[in-house]
């Protein structure tokens, strides 16, 4: 039997998060929910993926949809990655170097 299917109810969980401690259920109230899951903070494709997602989150907003993301990494990675993705939107087009030294190529141009 599969786990859970579109339309389901996701289980609601405990997080520390970049904007501090939140329940799922709480965090999303009565909007709907955007969860995004990306395997690992400062790849190439999730830059891009959430830095739009980003920058369309007022688009999101006007029709009451709220969003999240989770990975495996660390929270201190989702703060230094974080502020990447703030310039990447700030800037529209951006290089930067992640903390491996391997960099994230002008983000916007992979789409």
């Amino acid at each position: 039997m599969p786990g859970l299917l579109l339309g389901d109810v996701f289980p609601d969980f405990e997080a520390e998060t970049t904007v501090g401690k939140i329940k799922f259920h709480d965090f999303l109230g009565d909007s709907w929910g955007i969860l995004f899951s990306h395997p690992r903070d400062y790849t190439p494709v999730c830059t891009t993926e959430l830095g739009r997602a980003a920058k369309l989150s007022s688009e999101f907003s006007k029709r009451n949809v709220r969003m999240i993301a989770l990975s495996i990494d660390c929270l201190e990675d989702h703060y230094g990655w974080s502020k990447v993705l703030s310039r990447v939107v700030t800037r529209g087009r951006e290089t930067e170097d992640t903390p491996d030294g391997s960099p994230v190529h002008s983000v916007f141009d992979l789409c």
